[in-house]
């Protein structure tokens, strides 16, 4: 490469190799980062249905990596009020069952969220990113049935729980992250 001449100037070095590159997009985080509050806020509604939430870890930005982004929606999650954990699971829905679902086990899943609805009020919802993938159904399932027998006030502990993980995986996965928690997995079934 030759160095550019201007007139009246020092010649200019020639860039190595690594400086002619273009810099990398920025990272999902990064672009979390730099949002307006309101697109910020939208991408976290996505993750979890409850506005303080959202408010309060885009509030907090920004973050140096996404394990710091995880800790803060955790954070956030534990600190929802029962009006707060109303809101969140009024959003959740029950996703369609993949294709591949045998007519047996839909009618199983279908009846025993139904019986779960009737009970507590709102959607199922049950984290399942550490279920083997040949798992997640019969995990769900499982996992319905064993929480009918809690009473209302239990059952709502364990569905703050199981939305604080997902969020967190949501958000991970929204943001393109890989972070060091257990069960990176694709989600695979209703309100997982």
């Amino acid at each position: 490469m030759t160095p550019t001449h201007f007139p009246g100037r020092v010649a200019a070095i020639p860039a190595l190799p690594e400086q002619t590159r273009t810099p990398p997009p920025p990272s999902g985080l990064e672009e979390f980062n730099t949002a307006p509050d309101d697109e910020a806020r939208r991408l976290l509604l996505a993750c979890l249905r409850s506005l303080s939430w959202a408010h309060r870890v885009a509030a907090h930005r920004p973050y140096p990596d996404l394990d710091s982004l995880l800790a803060a929606s955790d954070e956030a999650a534990y600190d929802l009020s029962p009006a707060d954990l109303s809101e969140a699971l009024a959003g959740e829905t029950w996703p369609a069952l993949p294709d591949e679902t045998y007519a047996a086990a839909h009618t199983a899943l279908s009846a025993a969220h139904a019986a779960y609805e009737a009970r507590f009020g709102h959607s199922f919802v049950v984290y399942v990113g550490d279920a083997p993938p040949g798992e997640c159904l019969d995990r769900v399932l499982e996992a319905i049935r064993s929480r009918l027998a809690n009473d209302p006030e239990e059952e709502r502990v364990v569905a703050a729980e199981e939305l604080r993980r997902l969020a967190g995986q949501r958000l991970a996965d929204l943001l393109g992250g890989t972070a060091d928690r257990a069960g990176d997995h694709t989600e695979c079934a209703p309100g997982a």
